[in-house]
Formats: C-alpha cells, sequence, structure tokens
C-alpha cells in the first residue's frame, strides 16, 4: 500500500478521517461512541493534541486537530489501535478494523479551519440523519455553541474568528454553520493541494519551501508529485481555454465582468500555481495582489453553490493535473 504523505510540525492543523476497513461499520452502539471519545480523551492527555470538531458517524469518523508537538501520526495510531483492541475484543473479532491508513488533510488556518468545522458538524445532516446538526449527539456542535456541556478535552476556540464575546460568535458561527445550504455544500478537502494541503497559494509554497525541497524519501509517494512543481500559469490558462472554450486573451487582460473563464483561471492559479497573488496580479493585467485574492475568494463561494460552475472547474483540474 502506497503511504501518504505526512507533513507534521509544532502547531499544524488537519482534517482526519478514518473509514471501517471494506465500509464496515466502526461504531455499532453508543457504548462503542462513548468508548471511542474516552480514549480521544486519553490521547488529547497523552499526546498533548487539541480537538476543536469532530463527528463519529457510522462507518467513519471526522476530526478536526491542532498538533502543538509534531505527533499526529503517533496521536491517530495510538487511538486507532486503542479502539480497534477495544472493538475486536468486545466482539470476539480478528482482522482489521480501520480502512489501511487514516487520511489527514493539512489545513491553512486562516483560509480553511472554520469551513472544514462547518463540513463536519454537517456530515449528519447531509447524510440525512437529522435535521438540525445540534440534534447530532455524537458530535462536537452541540457542545460548541452551548447546548451540552463542555467536556475539558474540547478546545472551542474557533469561536473566536466570530468575534471576541462568546455569545455573539456563537450565534455568528450557527449561522455560518445553519444557513448554508446542505445539499450543495462541498467538502473543502476537494480543494486541497495534492489531497494532502489545503490552504492558498502562499501556505502551499511555504509547506513546499519548509518541508518537501530536500524530502528525497517522499518522491515516490503520489501526494509529493501533485504539490512539487507547482504548475506554470500558461498551462492553467491554456487548460481553462481547452475546457471552456475562451481565448488566453480574454483571460489574460481584465475586461468584461463576470468572464467566469478568468475568474476560473486565477482561481486554479492561486491554488495550483507557485506564485503570489501580487505576482499573480501582474500576469492577469496588472491588477492588485488583493484583487486576485478577492477574485479567489469569490469563485471559491461560486464553487460551493454552482453545480455548472463547480463541475467546469473540476474538469479543467483534472485535466491540469492529467488525473
Amino acid at each position: 500500500m502506497v503511504r501518504p504523505l505526512r507533513i507534521e510540525y509544532p502547531g499544524a492543523h488537519y482534517h482526519v478521517i478514518n473509514r471501517g476497513n471494506a465500509g464496515e461499520i466502526i461504531f455499532k452502539s453508543n457504548r462503542d461512541r462513548e468508548k471511542f471519545l474516552e480514549y480521544l480523551e486519553k490521547a488529547v492527555d497523552r499526546f498533548g493534541i487539541v480537538i476543536h470538531s469532530y463527528c463519529l458517524m457510522s462507518n467513519h469518523y471526522h476530526l478536526l486537530i491542532e498538533t502543538p508537538n509534531a505527533n499526529l501520526s503517533a496521536a491517530i495510531q495510538w487511538l486507532n489501535v486503542s479502539y480497534a483492541t477495544y472493538f475486536n475484543k468486545k466482539r470476539n473479532r480478528q482482522g482489521h478494523l480501520f480502512q489501511g491508513r487514516f487520511k489527514a488533510i493539512l489545513v491553512d488556518v486562516d483560509e480553511y479551519l472554520i469551513h472544514v468545522s462547518r463540513y463536519i458538524h454537517l456530515n449528519p445532516v447531509k447524510a440525512k440523519i437529522v435535521e438540525f446538526p445540534q440534534d447530532y449527539v455524537w458530535s462536537s456542535y452541540a457542545t460548541i455553541i452551548g447546548e451540552n456541556n463542555k467536556p475539558d478535552w474540547l478546545d472551542y476556540s474557533l469561536l473566536e474568528y466570530f468575534g471576541s464575546k462568546k455569545q455573539s460568535a456563537i450565534k455568528r458561527y450557527r449561522k455560518f454553520v445553519e444557513e448554508v445550504d446542505v445539499e450543495t455544500l462541498v467538502n473543502p478537502d476537494s480543494q486541497s493541494v495534492g489531497g494532502c494541503v489545503l490552504g492558498d497559494s502562499d501556505f502551499v509554497r511555504w509547506i513546499q519551501d519548509t518541508f518537501l525541497s530536500d524530502d528525497r524519501d517522499a518522491k515516490d509517494i503520489p501526494q509529493f508529485k501533485k504539490l512539487k512543481p507547482m504548475i506554470p500559469l500558461d498551462r492553467i490558462v491554456d487548460t481553462v481555454v481547452h475546457v471552456m472554450g475562451s481565448n488566453a486573451v480574454d483571460i489574460i487582460i481584465k475586461g468584461k465582468k463576470r468572464n467566469s473563464p478568468r475568474e476560473v483561471a486565477i482561481y486554479l492559479s492561486v491554488r495550483l500555481s507557485n506564485k503570489t497573488c501580487v505576482e499573480l496580479g501582474l500576469y492577469f493585467g496588472g491588477i492588485s495582489g488583493s484583487a486576485i485574492s478577492l477574485c479567489a475568494k469569490q469563485c471559491a463561494i461560486r464553487f460551493e453553490t454552482d453545480k455548472e460552475l463547480r463541475g467546469e472547474i473540476e474538469k479543467v483540474q483534472r485535466k491540469i493535473l492529467d488525473i
């Protein structure tokens, strides 16, 4: 089995997902879920990890984790082995409980932390298990918004992104989570680079320069190949032209408003190129770096709600990455 690319450093944040082997149910009773949370609490104490959000579904779990001690692999492996041992012993069962190695998406905190948290908390709603996220007992949502007692091991500092006063921050976070259209909600992980880093171009480049430039042992890992080298701007533009039926001049030179091919090219350039927003501004007709950032964010918002645009972006991206 191909090993995943693990990038660990103090203070890193991850969206961790692990599924049952061959889609097998990993939580067959409420006691199973309680036991998993008990082990999660022990992992917080044992490894010093910080849990910002969680959700336990029937055949998989989601965690939004911070690692002050750069020990993600050790913490999650201990958690999985501990729970699998309990699960197998309880049912006189042998064999693997989880499906291979766990998945961990490295998250750019400032850009995506609250979006990943929202997606985690809306999993039971999207799966039509409950109508409202606060009604699902096995996630952290009701606790974070103050409807359940907070366990000592759960951190809710993500509310700080919604204000300094707790009650008003909770109100804004609830609006952010509960007023989104669940039917069109997209997993933020789908916007990750190489399937392992979720962030803007500056964050991705920092990861590359800091952790991957001399990592010879990682060059046989598929995610590494998608992360490095980054995609040339001309290739991105040419692919947008081919897929969306535009021309390079209309994409590169600022012109008419609501130019979807240009917006898609800018959005994908922010995600896939090795350029800063300032550099991209010079390339796309001499506009400012802040204009590039705004355009990319607006396109990301449209990506969540416009199915036709999302399909075109995904088609362009697949062709660019040759996947």
